[in-house]
């Protein structure tokens, strides 16, 4: 006998009074299944025929003494009687659903054998949540309590739960400046809640409507037996106003200059009124959501930072409190680094008043000068997230798995599969003062591949997860979260990665192949297999152009409605505006005219883009368009019968993805074209510069058809927002940009190739209008 043929047989599911909530949504799952009756009583655990106990042995809801899933068992007999157990509510929902999804057909233990289900990762932490808190959040059709059902059904354990309630922030600025944008993803805690200190700062309506909204997150973290917890920018910026009010509380400033036009200060941690007022908000959010388990502090980035960091946008800088003249770079880097330690003890120490068991987690990219004191300091819950333990600020140690003369990777994703022996050690050495080290991994929807959705590598997902376990890792950091189910019905990658959290051991080929089979059935299976290695032998031959257009900076920059053109600035200012108006950058940033540069960055070398043009040529497009051509191929073998719902999605995404590929191919071919036209010293040189960049042109608008046929599918395959466009989200008006795109294409497809290497200068001085 199955799992599934004796759960049929369950009657009547038991809860005891008082049960953590989780226990109720299982037995809800398990009814919508069999029709069994829920009945809620007094604890009465004995074994009858067709009954079934849904308990924790904790019969706190959300009870702060524990911080992560434990042991699952379950005891079932054919007769449907028997138990799921867990030791705490965290976990109970994944452990369930995957039971009941994967299990199904497997035979029961015999006799009285337990099934035991040990989660691999001790903590695997939604960070950094797209569509849950970050800047997705106003997703199209985006269900919270589908969506958080989702990452409780992969096999996540901790979830962030705070996010604005509004689509931006706040925060304004000057005209033409973009920093505002800065402000609407991973909120401050004062976003949320006041203190003595600032109370009157922000307007109440706003404080109680994003903490309405972090309660909400937080009870379906509870509803799906999740760990809440935040995710914030500290310390942030506040409003002039406050300096007005205490001018001697005045920090650094932490704004970018290039991409602010005014400056931006945080309030001096280094005073112990500050730290009081931190104390007291991190007090009042968990008097609110008592069962908050962790905080993740990101910092000196996006309007945030410490004092006399070396790290700081503006340099080292900082109120008063914290050193004299005369010290040298060494001991203020020490200095900084002990005050940003107090900071985080201050933090934990608030939220272990009402959450014995709370965490700060920070990331170490930022603090390169201040790195050995912050290292040092790391213990009793105050913790580390990263790429590596083994760099040095923003570094990366580890090379392209295909071209190793490359470091363009993006950290976490499957690109990084190397793992160096000194991880370990640093690792230990954590462990052994009472901290973690978190590892970033990032299979979708974020970190790779933006603004798409759904983009399948099951195998390299389970590469990128067992290289993390099999050197020890226990907490992971999932950068991005999950897709919601209404956009992505079929989720390989996670669906790989809740096996794996129960299965660390599997035969990954006998797994794909089960989930094929699942959803495409015994005929398709194959077929869809092989669609997903070729695919993923194309991914890993992407020689990754440049990490920032890889992830962000491709709706930020606004690649696919920006026109590819020889001269930029060729086209009229006015016919421009449809797509400037929603890039992030200033009017002075040269990428509105450049797409090698940034702000001060070269962004991607011409000689990198040559060999990048190469290199996908050669290894990128015969195995997308294999794959692609296997599911085309089996669409066109259905004789009139509807292909499965998975072929006909699959193929979709693959299809956008060669989109979003030959748009990064054209890209680098515009900046190894264009810089070598205006670099060639004879007439061949140009003329074959020139020839170059037209094949690339040619190619971006043939790319833009494509992309606009695929807007017309009923397949969800990019994140987009019914709200209005931002700089940071897609609206759904994608199809028509892209016909203005292609009709300015058209119109300056011919012009000569020129950038203006004095654009910043020259705009910087103009009168914004």
């Amino acid at each position: 006998m199955t799992f599934g043929q004796a759960f049929s047989r369950v009657r009547e599911i038991r809860i005891d009074d008082g049960a953590p909530l989780v226990c109720s949504t299982v037995a809800e799952e398990l009814r919508r299944r069999n029709g069994a009756a829920i009945v809620v009583g007094p604890a009465d655990h004995a074994l009858r025929a067709g009954v079934f106990h849904v308990t924790t042995a904790d019969g706190a809801n959300g009870s702060p003494a524990h911080d992560g899933p434990g042991e699952v068992q379950l005891a079932l007999t054919a007769d449907g009687s028997g138990r799921l157990e867990s030791p705490t509510p965290y976990g109970l929902f994944g452990a369930a659903l995957y039971i009941l999804d994967v299990l199904a057909d497997r035979p029961l233990p015999v006799g009285d054998k337990r099934l035991t289900l040990r989660p691999t990762f001790e903590w695997n932490r939604s960070c950094y949540d797209i569509f849950l808190t970050q800047e997705a959040r106003i997703q199209h059709g985006l269900v919270p309590d589908t969506y958080v059902r989702q990452l409780a059904a992969s096999g996540f354990t901790h979830i962030e739960v705070n996010g604005l309630g509004f689509p931006m922030a706040l925060e304004t600025g000057p005209k033409g400046e973009v920093y505002p944008m800065f402000y609407t993803y991973c909120p401050a805690l004062d976003q949320f809640v006041d203190s003595e200190l600032n109370r009157g700062l922000y307007p109440s309506y706003y404080l109680s409507a994003n903490l309405a909204f972090l309660k909400r997150n937080a009870a379906l973290a509870r509803k799906y037996g999740l760990v809440p917890g935040l995710l914030c920018f500290e310390p942030r910026s506040v409003p002039e106003e406050f300096f007005a009010r205490y001018p001697m509380l005045r920090g650094a400033r932490v704004d970018h200059p290039f991409r602010s036009f005014k400056p931006r200060y945080t309030m001096t941690i280094a005073h112990p009124v500050v730290r009081d007022h931190y104390a007291e908000m991190v007090r009042k959010l968990l008097a609110e959501v008592p069962d908050l388990g962790f905080l993740t502090v990101w910092t000196n980035d996006s309007g945030s930072g410490f004092e006399h960091t070396a790290s700081l946008y503006v340099g080292r800088n900082g109120g008063p409190y914290m050193i004299r003249e005369w010290r040298d770079h060494q001991e203020i880097a020490r200095v900084a680094g002990e005050h940003a330690l107090l900071f985080f003890r201050t933090l934990r120490d608030a939220g272990r008043t009402v959450s014995p068991g709370f965490r700060v987690i920070t990331r170490l990219e930022s603090f390169m000068g201040e790195h050995d004191t912050l290292w040092k300091g790391l213990g009793d819950g105050i913790e580390v997230e990263t790429t590596s333990l083994v760099a040095r600020g923003w570094q990366m140690p580890y090379t392209h798995p295909r071209y190793p003369d490359s470091h363009s990777i993006n950290g976490g994703t499957v690109f990084q599969l190397g793992f160096d022996d000194r991880e370990r050690v640093l690792m230990a050495d954590l462990r052994e003062r009472g901290a973690a080290a978190h590892f970033y991994t990032a299979v979708g929807p974020h970190q790779m591949f933006a603004p798409l959705v759904g983009v399948p590598y099951p195998t390299l997902t389970y590469q990128r997860l067992a290289l993390l376990h099999r050197n020890g890792v226990r907490e992971l950091s999932q950068v991005g979260g999950t897709c919601p189910p209404e956009l992505v019905p079929f989720n390989v990658n996670h669906e790989i990665l809740r096996r794996f959290q129960f299965d660390p051991g599997m035969d990954i080929d006998a797994e794909v192949t089960r989930v094929a089979r699942a959803w495409a059935g015994e005929e398709n299976a194959g077929a869809l297999v092989e669609a997903w290695r070729c695919a993923e032998d194309a991914i890993l031959a992407f020689p990754n152009i440049c990490t920032l257009y890889s992830t962000i900076g491709f709706a930020w920059y606004r690649l696919w409605a920006r026109p590819f053109v020889p001269d930029i600035e060729a086209i009229p200012a006015e016919e421009r505006r449809y797509y400037e108006r929603f890039m992030c950058t200033t009017p002075h940033n040269p990428n509105n005219v450049d797409l090698a540069r940034d702000v001060l960055f070269r962004l991607v070398e011409p000689t990198q883009a040559r060999r990048d043009v190469e290199r996908m040529d050669a290894h990128v497009w015969p195995s997308l368009d294999a794959a692609i051509a296997r599911l085309e191929n089996l669409a066109a073998s259905a004789s009139g019968a509807s292909e499965s719902d998975v072929i006909a999605d699959q193929r979709v995404r693959l299809k956008a993805l060669r989109c979003w590929l030959e748009t990064q191919r054209n890209l680098a071919a515009w900046v190894a074209t264009v810089y070598g036209w205006l670099e060639a010293a004879t007439d061949d040189q140009r003329a074959h510069h020139r020839a170059g960049l037209a094949d690339a042109i040619r190619r971006e608008m043939e790319n833009s058809r494509q992309l606009m046929a695929l807007v017309d599918s009923p397949v969800e395959f990019m994140a987009t927002t019914d709200l209005g466009e931002t700089p940071l989200i897609h609206g759904r008006n994608l199809k028509t940009l892209l016909a203005r795109r292609l009709a300015l294409m058209e119109r300056h497809k011919d012009d000569d190739p020129f950038i203006d290497h004095d654009y910043m200068m020259r705009m910087a001085g103009k009168v914004l209008g």
